[in-house]
C-alpha cells in the first residue's frame, strides 16, 4: 500500500472516528497513585513510595492496549468480575519468609487476551494448534486502529463502509464498548458490539486482514458468538499440502479484550506479545502501539 493510498484511506475512516475525551483517564484513579509524576519510586507523604503506573510511554510514543488484571475486570457472563482471589501471597517477608510470592489463577481468555484455532475446533485442539503455534510475525507489525459506526454491530454492511484497502493485515476495531467503557465495569454485558457472521465472513472473503482486534471479550457479538468465531478460526488452506513454505494454517488471530481509550485512530507498529502456553486455546497478551 503506497503512501498515496493511504493518506486517502486515514481521510476516509475519520468520518468514523469518534472523539475521545481528554478529560479523563483511561483508567480511574487509583489510590496512591500521582500519575502526574515522572520518577517511578518517588518519597510521598513523608517516607511512602509510591509506583507510578501508566498508559502512555516515552511522550506520547507508546501506548499500552492492554487491561490491569483487577477485581473489576469482567468476565465472560459473569456479574462478579474477576473477583479478590484471583491472586495471593503464599509466601510473605512480614510473615518471615525471605521473600514475597505471588501466585494466581485466572481462566485462559481473560482480560485482554488472544485466541488460538482450538478455541473453537475440536481437531485443531487436539493436534496442538495452541497459542505456542501461533505466528508471532503476524501478532506484530504495523497495524490500523479504526473507529466502526457508534451502536452497530459489525455486519458485512459495516465492513464494507470502513473502505480497508487491500494490503491491511492488522486492523483494531474500536467500537461502542469503549464508548460504554465495558471493560471497567465488572459485570458482563451481553450488548457488547461484535462481528456477525456475515461481517467475519466479508472480511475473509475481502480483505488482507489477519489479525482482527477488538475492545471488548469477544470479537464476536454475543448471539453470534460461535459462528463468528467458527468464521474467523477456520483454516482457509486445511486441505492444501503442508510444506515448508507454505503455512497449513491461515486463520484470522483474534485478540480480545483490548483498551482502545484515548488512542487516535491511525497506524501504528502494533506489539503483542502471548505465554507460551503448551495445549491452551487462548492466553493472556501484553499488546503495545506504537507511533
Amino acid at each position: 500500500m503506497n503512501s498515496l493510498s493511504l493518506f486517502a484511506f486515514l481521510c476516509v475512516i475519520s468520518a468514523h472516528s469518534i472523539t475521545i475525551s481528554a478529560n479523563f483517564a483511561a483508567y480511574p484513579p487509583i489510590p496512591g497513585v500521582n500519575a502526574k509524576e515522572g520518577c517511578p519510586l518517588r518519597g510521598g507523604g513523608g517516607d511512602a513510595l509510591t509506583p507510578l503506573r501508566r498508559e502512555v510511554y516515552d511522550n506520547g510514543k507508546i501506548f499500552d492496549i492492554s487491561h490491569r488484571y483487577a477485581p473489576e475486570l469482567p468476565v465472560w457472563e459473569s456479574s462478579e468480575g474477576l473477583g479478590q482471589d484471583f491472586l495471593w501471597l503464599t509466601t510473605s517477608i512480614k510473615n518471615g519468609s525471605r521473600a514475597n510470592n505471588s501466585e494466581f489463577k485466572l481462566g485462559a481468555h481473560t482480560g485482554t487476551h488472544v485466541d488460538a484455532p482450538g478455541h473453537f475446533y475440536d481437531n485443531y485442539y487436539d493436534a496442538g494448534f495452541d497459542v505456542d503455534s501461533l505466528d508471532l510475525k503476524l501478532l506484530n507489525g504495523l497495524a490500523l486502529l479504526v473507529d466502526t459506526p457508534r451502536d452497530k454491530n459489525i455486519t458485512a454492511e459495516v465492513m464494507k463502509s470502513l473502505n480497508i484497502p487491500k494490503g491491511v493485515r492488522r486492523v483494531l476495531f474500536r467500537t461502542s464498548n469503549t464508548d460504554r467503557r465495558l471493560m471497567f465495569k465488572k459485570e458482563f454485558d451481553t450488548s457488547y458490539v461484535g462481528f456477525k457472521e456475515d461481517g467475519a465472513k466479508w472480511l475473509i472473503q475481502n480483505t488482507d486482514i489477519k489479525l482482527v482486534g477488538i475492545d471488548y471479550l469477544s470479537a464476536a457479538a454475543y448471539d453470534h458468538s460461535v459462528q463468528s468465531h467458527l468464521a474467523f478460526l477456520e483454516s482457509r488452506s486445511k486441505h492444501k499440502q503442508y510444506t515448508d513454505k507454505f503455512q497449513m494454517h491461515q486463520e484470522i488471530i483474534l485478540v480480545e479484550g483490548l483498551k482502545l481509550d484515548d488512542v487516535p485512530a491511525g497506524v501504528y507498529s502494533l506489539s503483542c506479545l502471548p505465554l507460551r502456553l503448551v495445549h491452551s486455546e487462548a492466553s493472556p497478551i501484553r499488546c503495545i502501539l506504537i507511533t
